[in-house]
């Protein structure tokens, strides 16, 4: 297979699907399977991604497909869009497809090729994309009015430094949507939510086609609005 520009893919093996979200039919070129790994210029290594996690963001998730399908009639006018962890950034592909402003950002050096071949796969406009992690200086993105990411809080000291990363790129008046399928962090990035000044809520995803029938997650709403800006 030729390999995109800025990492090497030579050996990985590829899936290609079409996704249909309530007749939004999405292209997507994502791995194989979680089995894939390659990276021969060691920059996942370089970035603290080990062999085991290196294929995490190239496959579809539940919690991915839930967000995806939320994102179908979200209202995002005049919003400018965040999806940070995006992985196979299938809610950006969603909200490319709604001519949202959309920008995708990721700490795997791989994703931003998978996202260009994905949003050729679309024919769409290029989505903006910015590599970097949680925990690394301000990469310069500015500030959004909607965040949205799935299946983030997978490590105990993700809620800190997830709860820090959105506090670095929410406007004022901002709304955060992430589903959660209840990896056990939840609680604990709520109440820094709340801390920062965010509302907190919940609720249960409605069913999505092709989401296992015992998916257990949750979306978590949190919401900033001061009155002045209201």
């Amino acid at each position: 297979m030729p390999s995109g520009p800025g990492y090497p893919m030579t050996s990985l093996r590829l899936r290609y699907q079409t996704l249909e979200l309530e007749g939004i039919d999405i292209h997507l070129s994502t791995l194989w399977d979680t089995a894939q790994f390659e990276d021969d210029d060691g920059a996942a290594a370089a970035v603290g991604i080990c062999a085991a996690s290196w294929p995490l963001f190239g496959v579809v998730w539940a919690s991915g497909r839930v967000l995806a399908n939320l994102m179908v009639d979200f209202d995002v006018a005049h919003k400018r869009v965040l999806e940070i962890g995006c992985g196979i950034a299938l809610a950006s592909l969603v909200l490319q497809h709604r001519a949202a402003d959309i920008t995708a950002t990721d700490h795997h050096p791989a994703v931003g090729v998978f996202l260009a071949r994905n949003v050729a796969l679309n024919g769409g406009p290029a989505i903006p994309f910015v590599r970097t992690g949680w925990d690394e200086p301000d990469c310069g993105m500015g500030r959004f009015d909607l965040i949205i990411g799935s299946d983030l809080l997978y490590e105990r000291d993700h809620a800190a430094s997830l709860s820090a990363f959105i506090e670095r790129h929410a406007r004022p008046s901002c709304d955060i949507v992430i589903v959660d399928p209840g990896r056990g962090s939840g609680g604990r990035f709520s109440r820094l939510m709340v801390d920062l000044g965010f509302t907190a809520g919940r609720g249960v995803p409605a069913p999505v086609d092709n989401v296992a029938p015992g998916y257990g997650g949750q979306i978590l709403v949190y919401s900033r609005h001061p009155a002045a800006l209201t």
